[in-house]
């Protein structure tokens, strides 16, 4: 139960950001409205695109194709695109204030911004052909973000751009769905000149999280009505991504979803088990930020992932940051932000 409790202050906590308990009466008026609304709340120019994955999702792709100070459309830009972590969404990068929210810095420095939205989360609930209600729509882990919406929102990004290279940020989940696609697809890889890695998770031998720790002490009664929780708030996942999570509580290695059965586990990956994902494949050039003071990206496991990329350009640790403070810290301008436009103009 004490589990349970503290799980629900931190929905609690991201839900008032990411559309959790829209019920209830806000001061801000953002708080009430989607992605593309926020953006022109604040005055900048906004796009939105449906992307169709390889297996049929349909996920809300948005852009901010320049800032307020720089509108020349005409002029091709380097394109910048953001993923969200667990239980978040693409809002997440816009839900500061403008000067503190990474969506809007970007622009504001000259950059075309993207903001991914994995499937399950509140602007990617949509199928070719099934209903968001069936166990079918829900039957994924982050295994299918990095198959397929990873490599469908990279690829339409760069049609539709014509830029041959992006730049990568990704936080928390959003780095584990990046190292699984950048090590097992060489084509997507050679798209991205660099990944930011802002509290990246490859494995959580030693996180203290609550919600991983009740994930897995409740997994095998976790299939009740936990579906509906979790696909509601904050911004949704399936109860399959979380008993994904669950299975690699206390692993040092990341592998893909165990279908728990030697049967099933080869219909999906030609092998009895599922396999490990190797991150000393990915070849793309990599800066990490994390936090002293994080319970899920924990520092002893960022050792670990640490010592395993090959092509590690930067890393920074924060001593006072927890794991959310990458997107809402009062200081995260300063400690992450500004480094990391530094890093892209190559003057760090």
């Amino acid at each position: 139960m004490w589990y349970l409790f503290k799980v629900m202050s931190f929905i609690l906590i991201l839900g008032t950001t990411h559309g959790a308990f829209r019920s209830r009466r806000s001061v801000n008026p953002e708080a009430n409205m989607n992605i593309s609304q926020i953006i022109s709340y604040w005055g900048y120019p906004g796009e939105v695109h449906d992307v169709v994955t390889e297996d049929g999702y349909i996920l809300g792709l948005y852009r901010i194709p320049y800032g307020k100070a720089n509108n020349d459309n005409s002029a091709q830009k380097l394109v910048v695109y953001l993923q969200h972590g667990l239980l978040t969404s693409g809002s997440s990068w816009i839900s500061n204030l403008p000067n503190n929210s990474l969506g809007f810095i970007l622009a504001d420095a000259g950059y075309d911004v993207w903001l991914g939205n994995s499937r399950g989360t509140t602007w990617s609930r949509k199928h070719l052909y099934l209903k968001t209600n069936s166990k079918e729509f829900w039957a994924f882990s982050f295994d299918e973000m990095a198959k397929y919406d990873l490599p469908a929102s990279i690829d339409f990004i760069v049609k539709h751009t014509g830029q041959k290279e992006i730049f990568y940020v990704g936080h928390s989940q959003g780095t584990t769905i990046a190292f699984i696609t950048f090590s097992t697809i060489p084509k997507i890889a050679e798209k991205v000149k660099i990944f930011f890695a802002l509290a990246p998770v490859f494995s959580i031998k030693y996180s203290n999280s609550p919600l991983i720790k009740m994930a897995y002490k409740w997994k095998s009664v976790i299939k009740s009505r936990v579906d509906v929780y979790m696909s509601h708030n904050p911004a949704g996942t399936s109860v399959q991504n979380m008993l994904h999570w669950s299975q690699l509580f206390n692993s040092s290695r990341l592998r893909a979803f165990d279908w728990g059965s030697p049967v099933l586990n080869w219909m999906h990956f030609n092998q009895t088990t599922s396999p490990f994902y190797n991150v000393t494949c990915m070849n793309v050039s990599t800066s990490t930020w994390n936090g002293a003071r994080d319970v899920l990206a924990d520092p002893q496991d960022i050792n670990n992932l640490l010592s395993e990329i090959t092509n590690h350009i930067y890393h920074k640790t924060i001593s006072s940051y927890n794991h959310i403070d990458f997107l809402f810290g009062l200081d995260v301008y300063h400690q992450v932000y500004r480094e990391i436009i530094d890093i892209i103009q190559g003057t760090l």
